[in-house]
């Protein structure tokens, strides 16, 4: 999902607005996935950036506007895993981009020590434009400790003219000595008929929109994200009786990951029904009968055990299975 083909979310506009008018050298952008950070982030760089800025940003028309829009500006130093800058259109480092090429390693899941070590170069360096430097960093807690700490000697000792923004979707895994040396934001969560026009105005059926909010948790990034990705509200909403089935077909083409995640939003629904509270993830309608407390919780923190180690599953298939299997026996638990 380019940013590019996105309408930027009027919620997101605001925040910028506000965060522009405020001095600081380093900020941190957090809160849950879905709410922006990427995309704000990306509009204070512009703006800061630009060469004609106004209150609510950049004038996307100068040749900085359009150098970020190809990803060529010589003054912003973008710093994501590996995957992630193939997936928005970044460029990657002519040593890395070779070694992918050639088979040698696969792109990045975290942003790795060399990266970084450009970024702490290119921050040292005179600004191309005259406009000062500006390093972007998504999502910060891909960051493992010896790329944190590279970046804790700039952020404590920052060259004049280069501004950070750190986005991060789980800013508690940040080293403590880096969020406190940013000035934080923490992401406004939109009012839902907001995000429900929002997803109308992506191009999204007002149903479907209310359908992939729900899935999302009120997220409207990762719904978008979630319709974009060939889903249907109808095969959500068949979920959970599916599971209870025992029927994998249901997650077929699903990555384990991505299983996982939705089992994890079932397992939250029910804990929440055997607490007579309202589901946040399905409509009360498409679940299963609520199973015993306890078998929710061992189910909930054998989820979580499986989330670890969802990115380098041993045989999906066979993971998949082991999931569903689970997941039936919990919905048929009597104790």
């Amino acid at each position: 999902m380019s940013e590019a083909t996105v309408a930027l979310a009027p919620w997101i506009a605001v925040q910028r607005t506000s965060l522009l008018a405020q001095r600081g050298h380093a900020w941190l952008l957090q809160g849950p996935s879905g709410l922006g950070q990427y995309a704000l982030g990306l509009e204070m760089v512009r703006a800061w950036l630009c060469d004609a800025p106004t209150e609510q940003g950049a004038c996307g028309q100068c040749g900085s506007c359009h150098a970020i829009d190809v990803r060529t500006h010589a003054d912003l130093c973008v710093l994501m895993p590996e995957v992630q800058m193939m997936a928005l259109g970044w460029p990657l480092s002519e040593k890395a981009q070779a070694d992918i090429d050639d088979k040698k390693r696969k792109p990045s899941r975290e942003i790795r020590v060399e990266a970084m070590r450009d970024a702490v170069e290119f921050s040292q360096r005179t600004s191309a434009r005259g406009k000062g430097k500006a390093v972007l960093v998504y999502p910060a807690e891909q960051m493992n400790h010896v790329t944190a700490n590279a970046l804790l000697k700039t952020l404590e000792e920052p060259p004049g003219d280069v501004r950070f923004v750190l986005a991060s979707e789980a800013a508690h895994q940040l080293l403590p000595t880096i969020r406190s040396r940013c000035l934080g934001h923490t992401m406004v969560w939109p009012a839902e008929a907001d995000s429900l026009a929002w997803l109308q105005d992506q191009g999204l059926a007002r149903d479907a929109a209310a359908s992939f909010l729900r899935a999302a948790g009120g997220r409207p990034e990762d719904a978008l994200a979630l319709a974009q990705s060939g889903r249907s509200p109808q095969a959500w909403s068949a979920l959970p009786q599916a599971v209870a089935r025992g029927d994998v077909t249901a997650l077929g083409d699903w990555a384990p990951a991505q299983v996982i995640d939705a089992l994890q939003k079932l397992c939250h629904d029910l804990l929440a029904a055997s607490v007579g509270a309202a589901p946040r993830y399905f409509a009360q309608a498409d679940l299963p009968k609520t199973p015993p407390l306890g078998a929710l919780t061992r189910w909930s923190r054998a989820l979580a055990k499986a989330a670890r180690t969802a990115d380098h599953p041993f045989n999906t298939g066979l993971m998949l299975e082991a999931l569903v299997a689970q997941a039936r026996n919990t919905l048929h638990s009597k104790h």
